[in-house]
């Protein structure tokens, strides 16, 4: 025989010393109560695809299957944004079960009570808890701008109506005015807001050890 020079040449591997028996067929033997049962089984169409149902099932067990339908990415996407904003709100609920009012009125108790504190402080102290009490304006300030109102306006009048007393006061996007967020059931979880002003003063902490404006203790 003989061989090209530009012709590769490869080894053949050597056959098994014993042949391979075929696969045997094993017969699975589970116990009832691990098998699951339903009423019906059937592949249906969702649009332009075909799925398969699910239904009757006796033991659904504690999972869930969230099907989303969109006409387009863009609302697909922002289906999913909301499922994941709903499943947060779900899991802060589980770490923390608190649920406070919404409707910026936490922030601007918040600021209206470092503002009273402020004002028995002196010197830099006083100016410090100023500052950040009027940090706190911008929920309350972003929330009235992005529901179409006047902040402005909007922001004084929970100012007032927290002076007064009312706590729970907060901003009413859908009647477009301030009222009782408790009697609203306007609710959020806890988590949210103490996680939410824990990170912003901590972002700010470290912007001013950078600069070398506060120094680092």
């Amino acid at each position: 025989m003989h061989l090209h020079a530009d012709l590769p040449l490869r080894r053949r591997p050597s056959p098994p010393p014993h042949p391979i028996p075929p696969l045997a067929c094993v017969r699975v033997c589970a116990q009832p109560e691990k098998l699951g049962t339903a009423d019906l089984v059937e592949e249906v169409e969702c649009g332009k695809g075909r799925v398969v149902k699910v239904t009757g099932i006796v033991n659904k067990g504690r999972t869930t299957s969230v099907l989303l339908r969109g006409s387009n990415k863009l609302v697909m996407e922002e289906s999913e944004r909301s499922l994941h904003d709903a499943l947060c709100v779900i899991r802060c609920l589980v770490n923390k079960r608190f649920l406070i009012t919404g409707g910026a009125s936490p922030e601007t108790e918040v600021f209206y009570q470092l503002s009273t504190w402020a004002k028995s402080l002196l010197g830099m102290e006083s100016y410090c808890v100023k500052a950040f009490a009027e940090a706190l304006e911008v929920v309350p300030y972003t929330l009235a701008e992005n529901a179409g109102l006047n902040p402005i306006q909007m922001v004084t009048e929970l100012r007032n109506r927290h002076a007064r007393g009312e706590r729970t006061a907060g901003i009413n996007v859908k009647k477009g005015a301030i009222s009782d967020m408790a009697a609203d059931n306007v609710l959020q979880p806890l988590l949210v807001t103490t996680s939410a002003l824990t990170l912003a003063t901590e972002t700010v902490r470290m912007i001013l050890k950078i600069d070398d404006i506060v120094p680092t203790r």
